[in-house]
C-alpha cells in the first residue's frame, strides 16, 4: 500500500516485541508473550486500524480517479453505481486491502442495499459478486438501523424508550427518584 520497508519493520517490531505481566492473587505472573500480533485493548491497535483504513480509502480513490468506480464514501458504508463492473471492482479492492493489511471485511455481517431503480436480478447479482446479503434497507449496524428515513425522530424513538426504561428500572431498584 505504499509504505516504506523501514517503516513497516518499525511497526512490526512494535507489534512483535510486546509482552505482558499480570497480577494473580497479588503475585506478578509473566511475561506473557502474545503469539498472534495485536490484541483488543492494545494502545497501538486504533492507530494501525486508521492507517489501514486510509489505505483502503486510497485504493477506492485511485479506482475513482481511473474512472473504474463512481461513488460516495462514508465511515462505514460506500455507495457506488449498481453495476456488475463496479461490484467486481469493489470486490477486487477489498481483496487487495485484505492481502496488504491482513484485515478482512466480515462478509457475514455486510449487506448491500440498492435503490428502487435497480432490478431485483441486478441487486442479487451485485450481492453475489460481493459475497454479502442483499437487503431492503431494514438491516442494522452496531444495533442501529442501517437506513434512516425522513423522520429521524421516528427512527430513533426506540433508543429513547430503551434509555428511559433502563433509568426507570435503575431508579426503582435503588429507591431513587428520577
Amino acid at each position: 500500500m505504499g509504505f516504506s520497508q523501514q517503516w513497516i519493520k518499525w511497526i512490526v517490531l512494535c507489534v512483535e516485541t510486546v509482552d505482558y505481566s499480570i497480577l494473580v492473587n497479588g503475585n506478578v505472573t509473566g511475561p506473557i508473550i502474545p503469539g498472534r500480533g495485536l490484541r483488543q485493548g492494545d494502545p497501538l491497535s486504533p492507530y494501525l486500524f486508521i492507517i489501514c483504513a486510509e489505505g483502503l480509502f486510497a485504493l477506492i480513490r485511485k479506482a475513482e480517479a481511473r474512472g473504474e468506480m463512481n461513488g460516495v464514501k462514508t465511515t462505514v458504508s460506500y455507495f457506488f453505481h449498481a453495476t456488475s463492473n463496479q461490484a467486481l471492482k469493489m470486490r477486487n479492492i477489498l481483496s487487495t486491502y485484505e492481502k496488504a493489511s491482513g484485515q478482512a471485511v466480515n462478509l457475514k455481517k455486510s449487506e448491500v442495499f440498492c435503490s428502487r431503480n435497480v432490478s431485483t436480478a441486478d441487486h442479487n447479482n451485485i450481492a453475489n459478486i460481493l459475497g454479502v446479503k442483499a437487503v431492503l434497507g431494514i438491516g442494522k449496524y452496531l444495533g442501529l438501523p442501517s437506513m434512516i428515513g425522513r423522520s429521524k425522530k421516528a427512527t430513533f424513538t426506540f433508543i429513547k424508550d430503551r434509555v428511559w426504561k433502563k433509568i426507570n428500572s435503575w431508579s426503582s431498584k435503588s429507591g431513587r427518584e428520577v
